[in-house]
């Protein structure tokens, strides 16, 4: 299931018919002294969750997978590896579609959206264990279905794809990853993974609503600044936010 490119470069694959959460696979494998570069992925999950805890639903025919990475880069640059997964995220869904942006897009932090409709969203975790750092990424992808019970709009990839499986977008998203990790590491990476993030971006430039921990707030969505933090422009100048969830109407 994984693609030529990422086999080729060294990465496995395990697969779970069900599991409570790929994310705490992938954490027992990091105790059990696991090297990194490693795919685990359910058929279903019982307990997935999303940011801030968030359950999140996992029927069959969808993917849900976590890559544990162990020493993938210096520590203060770990949050930078969410653009970079959501980057490949985009590249896999629209070889899997054949849609580009504007209509499959990228919504900070870590969702991506199909026509402003929620179809993955990505979960970013770094720890230290046993003098190791390690750094996980959840992706959960909607392929043969979508949730009927979210506050928001939501989308599937077999609405545009009828032929969309959880074993070509594997394939496709692994080899993905591979090519925007590798040009990420290199000197100055994050300046062109910056860039084509933003060309991917929802809602650039126009009126957004965050939820912060003290309140909403509302203004332009008028870029990342070199750190990957949301640059809003608000009635009482430009404000830089490190974490929210972004709304595209009212804050829920």
């Amino acid at each position: 299931m994984l693609g030529e490119a990422a086999r080729a470069a060294g990465y496995r694959l395990i697969i779970r018919d069900e599991v409570a959460s790929t994310m705490e696979e992938a954490r027992r494998a990091l105790d059990q002294g696991d090297p990194g570069q490693l795919w685990i992925v359910a058929r279903s999950q019982s307990a997935g969750r999303g940011r801030h805890g968030r359950s999140w639903g996992s029927p069959p025919g969808n993917l849900y997978a976590s890559l544990l990475l162990v020493e993938p880069c210096e520590m203060a640059l770990a949050p930078q590896l969410g653009f970079v997964a959501g980057l490949a995220l985009h590249d896999a869904a629209a070889k899997i579609t054949g849609l580009t942006a504007p209509q499959l897009a990228l919504k900070w932090p870590n969702d991506l959206l199909i026509g402003r409709a929620k179809t993955a969203g990505l979960l970013l975790e770094g720890e230290s264990r046993a003098g190791r750092f390690a750094v996980t990424i959840g992706m959960g992808v909607n392929v043969a279905s979508r949730p009927g019970d979210t506050p928001y709009p939501a989308s599937f990839l077999k609405e545009i794809a009828s032929s969309a499986t959880v074993e070509t977008l594997l394939a496709a998203l692994s080899d993905a990853w591979l090519a925007r990790f590798r040009a990420w590491s290199l000197p100055g990476g994050f300046g062109p993974t910056r860039a084509a993030w933003l060309e991917r971006a929802a809602f650039l430039g126009e009126t957004i609503t965050l939820r912060l921990s003290e309140g909403p707030l509302s203004g332009r969505f008028s870029g990342l600044d070199a750190f990957g933090r949301l640059e809003l422009d608000t009635d009482d100048g430009r404000r830089v936010i490190d974490a929210g969830d972004l709304y595209f109407g009212a804050p829920a």
